[in-house]
């Protein structure tokens, strides 16, 4: 929590370690849960294996000198202003902090930084997030929320821990489900356009689904349906044809109905509070690429078998020694010439790298990529991109329905404007038997912020390895690990300030003495803030952020066995007033934190 403090030991320990020629090993520091006092602790047992192997030992087993250089250590410590004593014990050093300073310090510390509390220092190091790429001449489904909403709370993560954080999104604009798409508009509905950005973007799904049913072969399809699919693919594929070498009329048809499904999307972002920074499409990386490929062939890396009328292909395995298959091998270009996705996402890693200057990329896709972004990061690797270690796949799974898989082509996807506007009239409902003093032009409002909570909440409390049964009931369900109970607790929070009379004006009240006996809620409150910057840093680099969604609950449930437990306005003890007052403006900035890193609002009012 305190990194001065522990650097200041840090320093007594290496100061004491270089006057004596002893090779520290680096210190690793863990909190000791509370006893009475807080306290962190480290071990000196890698620094008496490391003498031990380097023939430096005093002939005392690993144990006994850890123990003997703690021991030493702790006589250099002297005086540190905010530590109560250390110890030394089997090996390790145990700092203990003196509990009111401790207390007070961990609540001035977040109503002094505010928004800012667990933000970490810069690390020089610039991110790429790319997430939220649903092909155009679609819908946006629940299945697109998961990667936008597990993309941008990981972008918010990695920003807020002090990386320098790009947002980009890279549409599927290209291929032959766009072209089906295109074609059925033409062919059957040239010249309609609904009204409503959602409407058009929803009319597109439901085109694509009605053409992939013509085109399908049927088991018990007569000789005269053959011949009507037949030709219907025929024109498909030609439109295609046409697409791609440049057809005035194709390509203008090809971006209006691009640009409806777009503003769909753009639409849904800007409810979700999601700022895309760059926007790439697949369409423009599609020439690119091919010359990617004539690079590779020219350096030795990929092979091109066309003249054998094979493919270009890199043999990855091969190429790297290995007499174990690992990376298979890699089609960069088919054999009449066209791309593939790996190819343009070579590509698209180099404007990311040339372009950008990105030291690290994040692809947030589907768990069914693992092995294409394994062959594109080694590929990368091989081409000569440094950057190229430092590019991750974040994958996550399916979310499916109760009744199965998700399948565009059949039209059966639950859109996530559905999905939203039944979260929003739900809570609506509950709203107007409850909340009868929140003014009718404001619940709606609440509603939505509540609303898009628990759909957040359902989605990242989820390991994004596991799969997730969508069901209506249970991601918009109040009780339990839900996004609204975390929201209720920021609520409570408020409402103790508001009849306070002191929201806003924290600095009104003397300092946080915290100088009475804590009661054991208000013990693990405080402990549970401080634990909030190690979960950033944990969430941010590992990718992960679940650590954070369970974080936010954890914290959440503190303090509403605080609120339960614990006289703030009743107690008769000023101090102790004072100081919890302080102590539950400091726990609301913290949930407030929290939620803001899932992309989830903290309402004042539920």
């Amino acid at each position: 929590m305190f990194n001065d403090i522990q650097q200041t030991i840090e320093d007594k320990i290496k100061a004491f370690c270089a006057a004596n020629d002893i090779a520290l090993a680096p210190l690793k520091w863990s909190a000791i849960p509370f006893s009475g006092e807080w306290g962190v602790s480290t071990s000196f047992f890698q620094t008496a294996a490391d003498e031990a192997r380097a023939g430096k030992s005093t002939g005392k087993p690993v144990p006994q000198r850890a123990q003997e250089l703690a021991e030493q250590v702790k006589l250099q410590m002297g005086s540190v202003e905010g530590i109560s004593h250390v110890e030394a014990v089997k090996g390790y050093l145990n700092v203990y902090f003196e509990t009111s300073a401790y207390a007070r310090r961990v609540v001035d510390t977040v109503l002094a930084a505010g928004a800012d509390f667990g933000r970490g220092a810069a690390k020089g190091e610039r991110v790429m997030v790319e997430y939220c790429q649903p092909n155009t001449h679609h819908s946006f489904h629940i299945g697109h929320y998961r990667t936008t909403i597990l993309g941008e709370s990981l972008a918010r993560l990695t920003q807020f821990a002090g990386f320098e954080t790009i947002r980009a999104s890279y549409p599927g604009d290209l291929g032959l489900g766009v072209i089906t798409v295109m074609w059925a508009y033409n062919k059957f509905y040239k010249g309609q356009e609904p009204a409503g950005v959602h409407e058009r973007g929803q009319w597109l799904l439901k085109i694509y689904a009605e053409a992939t049913a013509l085109l399908e072969k049927k088991d018990d399809e007569t000789p005269e349906q053959t011949a009507q699919r037949e030709a219907y693919d025929a024109e498909r594929r030609e439109m295609y044809r046409k697409w791609d070498a440049g057809d005035a009329e194709v390509r203008a048809l090809w971006l209006e109905t691009r640009e409806w499904s777009l503003e769909e999307m753009r639409d849904i972002l800007n409810t979700l509070d999601v700022k895309m920074d760059v926007w790439f499409y697949e369409s423009e990386v599609d020439e690119p690429s091919k010359g990617i490929v004539e690079e590779l062939v020219a350096r030795g890396i990929a092979t091109d078998e066309r003249p054998q009328g094979g493919a270009v292909i890199v043999k990855i395995d091969e190429k790297l020694g290995l007499a174990k298959e690992k990376y298979r091998t890699a089609v960069l270009l088919r054999s009449d010439g066209t791309t593939l996705y790996l190819t343009k996402d070579l590509a698209l890693a180099r404007v990311k790298f040339e372009q950008y200057h990105v030291d690290r990329s994040i692809y947030v896709v589907d768990f069914r990529q693992s092995l294409h972004f394994q062959q594109a990061f080694k590929i990368l690797e091989m081409w000569g991109f440094p950057q190229a270690a430092k590019c991750y796949h974040l994958p996550y799974g399916y979310i499916t329905l109760p009744e199965g898989a998700m399948s565009a082509r059949k039209g059966r996807v639950i859109l996530f404007k559905d999905v939203a506007d039944e979260a929003v009239k739900r809570v609506l409902a509950v709203e107007s038997e409850k909340s009868g003093d929140i003014p009718a032009s404001e619940r709606e409002a609440i509603a939505a912020q509540i609303g898009l909570g628990a759909l957040a909440y359902s989605i990242l409390s989820v390991d994004n390895n596991k799969d997730i049964v969508f069901d209506m009931n249970e991601a918009l369900s109040f009780d339990g690990r839900t996004g609204p109970y975390i929201q209720n607790a920021h609520v409570r929070a408020t409402s103790i300030l508001k009849k306070s009379k002191v929201e806003g004006q924290m600095s009104d009240l003397r300092p946080s003495t915290f100088d009475y006996e804590l009661t054991k809620h208000e013990v693990e409150l405080i402990e549970q803030i401080s634990k909030f910057p190690a979960a950033v840093e944990q969430a941010a680099n590992e990718y992960r952020p679940m650590v954070m969604a369970m974080y936010a609950y954890d914290l959440a449930n503190t303090f509403h066995s605080f609120y339960h437990a614990v006289p703030v306005l009743q107690t008769d003890d000023e101090s102790a007033r004072n100081a919890r007052l302080r102590l539950v403006a400091a726990a609301r900035q913290t949930i407030a934190n929290s939620l803001r890193l899932l992309d989830i609002q903290a309402p004042d009012v539920m």
